[in-house]
């Protein structure tokens, strides 16, 4: 269960709105893990009238997972844009993850067929970085 789950739906809010525009499959993505944290949809609309500050992610599991979340919001429209690269290397930042982390999950992320990254590829590309 996260911890600050309102802080991360707004981290996720924040990547939705990186590139100007909201799409619905952003919004349905929000709303899924929303509920899996037992957050009601009006909290929803207003964490997008009024996102929280983003807050420390002290573990390294919960900055990965969270790291990954936020790449998989980028990536839910199907379109990459340079704002929302630029949004998640800050966020990246801010959690302590390299950039150059940012880009190879990104590029396993356009090689892969689905869009998704395996737990343990995932977790090599850290370890090569932070071991």
């Amino acid at each position: 269960m996260e911890k600050n789950p309102k802080s991360l739906l707004s981290d996720l809010i924040n990547m939705v709105r990186a590139d100007g525009k909201i799409k619905p499959s952003e919004v349905a993505f929000v709303k899924k893990l929303a509920r899996r944290m037992d957050i009601s949809d009006q909290e929803i609309l207003e964490l997008f009238q009024n996102p929280e500050d983003s807050r420390p992610v002290y573990s390294e599991v919960e900055r990965i997972t969270h790291f990954y979340k936020l790449i998989l919001m980028m990536k839910i429209d199907n379109e990459t844009h340079q704002s929302e690269i630029v949004a998640l290397k800050n966020f990246g930042l801010k959690m302590g993850i390299r950039p150059i982390v940012a880009d190879q999950i990104l590029k396993k992320l356009e090689q892969s067929e689905n869009n998704t990254i395996p737990a343990e590829e995932l977790l090599k590309v850290f370890k090569i970085y932070y071991n």
